[in-house]
């Protein structure tokens, strides 16, 4: 049913679009009989209006992968730099939350590990709602800053580094064993601020799954069984992920993209000094804008991610049309 829901919606804004842009054919020839300046004001507005939204029609046909739909698990850790590093990573956090809350999703911090001076040294949320893994998988990777750091008394300018790895949330009707006798589960003191019960009871939960070394912690949860089952989920959503990787590696369809967390292997650059540019190196697209980038202004770069994805050069609608106005 949910499925159908999104078939039925894509159709639905597929034939809203295909009858206004029949209407604006009509207005279109209406204007060149008549030659009025006003029709012609209006027709350049409402092509201005429906070229906006057959952009968004176009990214929400993209998002069509197995599980484009799901909600999405987001894991920051900072790379090389230190208590600059950590800071970056927590100006990553800042920046995605408020994508987010501008897109209308939900998140949750499920997992929250402070810097000993300044940012974080890992931190694990939730993003829910439509299409929310299909558009975040597309900042999955390495993220690199430069600018004059706060933190050296010398005002010298340096450059750091944080990951960010994309995992989507694993339904109840995909079958992912777990062997109980495979988990290291410990359990300690919540270290972050969430309310009265932090620091009173070991109500965080860590658990190790053995033959992966995967980690996956939780402390958000007021008990240690709600913490567990949180940890849980996000531990069967990583195994997922990691199976179909091996999966798709066998098959020779996917080369491994796993690179250090430092130089050469960043996906996109945020430049406060000397100058001011965020530049994505996979698709090339630049913006001069870093405050609104920092924001939570990212659409410009998934829809190129996207797009470029799909085979149609990396250009947005828009961009594309410019060669094709007349």
């Amino acid at each position: 049913m949910k499925e159908k829901g999104s078939i039925e919606r894509l159709l639905r804004d597929w034939n809203t679009l295909a009858r206004r842009v029949s209407d604006l054919e009509a207005m279109a020839e209406l204007a060149s009989e008549e030659g009025g300046e006003s029709m012609r004001a209006e027709l350049e507005q409402e092509i201005a209006v429906i070229r906006k939204d057959i952009a968004s029609a176009e990214v929400a046909a993209l998002l069509s992968g197995e599980r484009d739909a799901t909600n999405a698990i987001v894991s920051i850790h900072p790379g090389a730099g230190g208590i600059e590093a950590q800071d970056w990573a927590e100006m990553l956090m800042r920046m995605y939350l408020r994508w987010a809350e501008k897109r209308e999703y939900k998140t949750e911090i499920l997992d929250y590990q402070g810097g000993e001076e300044a940012g974080v040294k890992s931190v694990t949320f939730t993003v829910s709602g439509e299409y929310a893994y299909g558009r975040m998988k597309a900042e999955a990777g390495v993220h690199r800053l430069v600018r004059i750091s706060p933190f050296d008394a010398a005002k010298r300018r340096h450059t750091s580094f944080a990951s960010v790895y994309v995992y989507h949330e694993v339904e109840d009707d995909i079958d992912i064993a777990i062997d109980e006798k495979e988990l290291r589960i410990d359990t300690y003191r919540s270290s972050s601020a969430g309310g009265q019960h932090v620091n009173k009871t070991d109500s965080a939960v860590r658990i190790t799954h053995l033959p992966t070394n995967i980690v996956v912690q939780c402390q958000n949860e007021r008990s240690q069984l709600k913490n567990k089952n949180v940890a849980m989920k996000v531990l069967r959503s990583r195994l997922y992920e990691l199976r179909k990787k091996e999966h798709d590696e066998k098959l020779g369809r996917l080369v491994s993209e796993k690179k250090d967390i430092a130089w050469g292997s960043q996906i996109r650059s945020y430049v406060f000094q000397p100058y001011q540019l965020v530049k994505d190196h996979r698709t090339g697209v630049e913006v001069g804008q870093v405050n609104a980038v920092m924001d939570g202004d990212l659409d410009q770069f998934i829809e190129a991610y996207l797009i470029a994805g799909s085979g149609t050069g990396g250009q947005s609608t828009e961009a594309r049309a410019q060669t094709t106005d007349k």
